[in-house]
């Protein structure tokens, strides 16, 4: 739904399960009209789609696309934003590090990126740009040694260069502008500011530079300012939470350096603060959260530092002495707090605000995925609690 004729709202369908084109297709039609109903009745309710790479190639088939397409319209609904972070697929089984898998190495990550703007160019309506979140390059631990990760960077850069020549002629083809978000997250090859924007300087704007001088015979400015308008970021409230970065410190940085943020996904990691109450309470309550199929790493600041636990069970087990520490582990966002644990939901607050003077994005995406795996005490209705998140989140705004 739009936003004080601003902001494109909705939530990520990365909650349902979504294998195949039939499953994702049977999860669209049970849950999107019954939430519409309830958060954006009698206005167009624009849509987070996830695809994964098999529903993505079943959705060539035939006319599924146009069927799809003329579904959306006859339900006052429009897709506006992509989760193209997950290729395969992502409940019901163990997750953990494959999430990154293909990873932007590949050519397979590659394909499986310019199919989905393909399909977001026909659906996304006119007048609204579109965007693809993706994976931050790659899974950090798979690549040992520093000219391991240097490769990784470059082939990155390189692949992702190809995607914004693809957005280019999509936009000279279409009239319709799209954009890769590229989401940093802990132990992604990218997971803070700093990353970004080297990233940015050192690979991506030399390599996609080179490649649309060649190309498209433009000059080494205009290039510049082309990788700059089809690869973004993906500002994911509870990942830059995880970087302990303030939202004005992150947005403003990226904002002089030229960097767009396609996407914000709103999302609330774990806090996890000791103090001098009853610290095994805290410990028992953060057990909860201890599930097999996402990675949930754990960062903490020493000495202005960030430290990363590459995932929740090394914690459990070692139990830093701590003042406090995050967790990634996407809780509702209208949870400020649960057992003995706090939220993040201070810096989506911190968010709105910094929103009210600055349009940072078109684009505003809850994604909480993790409803499957949260504790028991947690557990309600996917539809009310689906609801209730958009709700808080619309009243915010």
């Amino acid at each position: 739904m739009i936003i004080n004729n601003k902001y494109h709202l909705s939530y990520c369908t990365n909650i349902h399960p979504g294998e195949n084109w039939q499953q994702t297709w049977e999860s669209l039609k049970k849950y999107l009209p019954r939430i519409k109903a309830e958060v954006a009745a009698g206005v167009p309710f624009g849509v987070g789609l996830r695809l994964s790479n098999i529903a993505s190639e079943e959705l060539q088939e035939g006319d599924r696309l146009q069927k799809l397409n003329d579904w959306l319209e006859e339900n006052q609904m429009y897709v506006f934003t992509m989760n193209g972070f997950p290729y395969g697929n992502f409940h019901n089984e163990r997750v953990k590090d494959q999430v990154h898998a293909p990873d932007w190495t590949t050519t397979d990550r590659l394909t499986y990126t310019k199919r989905l703007f393909d399909q977001l160019a026909f659906l996304v309506p006119r007048g609204i740009s579109g965007g693809i979140s993706t994976s931050p390059i790659s899974y950090k631990h798979w690549h040992k040694t520093e000219s391991a990760l240097e490769e990784a960077f470059l082939t990155g850069a390189k692949n992702m260069a190809q995607v914004a020549l693809h957005l280019y002629e999509i936009e000279k083809n279409t009239g319709k502008h799209l954009h890769l978000d590229i989401e940093p997250e802990p132990d992604g090859m990218l997971e803070n500011s700093d990353e970004v924007l080297h990233f940015f300087e050192t690979y991506l704007l030399p390599q996609g530079s080179t490649l649309l001088m060649e190309v498209l015979g433009v000059d080494a400015a205009t290039a510049r300012e082309l990788i700059l308008k089809y690869i973004t970021v993906c500002y994911d409230v509870c990942h830059f939470s995880l970087a302990y970065e303030e939202p004005e410190y992150t947005l403003t940085k990226f904002r002089d350096a030229g960097i767009k943020v396609g996407k914000i996904q709103v999302s609330s990691a774990l806090k996890i603060v000791f103090d001098e109450g009853d610290t095994e309470k805290v410990w028992d309550s953060l057990a909860q959260f201890n599930e097999g199929v996402y990675l949930h790493q754990v960062t903490q600041k020493v000495d202005g530092r960030v430290i990363t636990y590459n995932d929740l069970p090394k914690v459990l087990a070692e139990k830093p002495d701590a003042d406090e520490l995050r967790a990634h582990f996407h809780v509702p966002i209208f949870l400020e707090k649960y057992d003995a644990l706090l939220s993040t939901q201070d810096q989506i607050i911190k968010v709105v605000e910094y929103l009210k003077n600055n349009q940072v994005s078109e684009h505003i995406e809850i994604e909480t995925y993790t409803w499957d795996v949260l504790p028991a005490g947690l557990k309600t209705n996917l539809t009310d609690c689906i609801v209730r998140e958009i709700q808080w989140l619309k009243n915010k705004l």
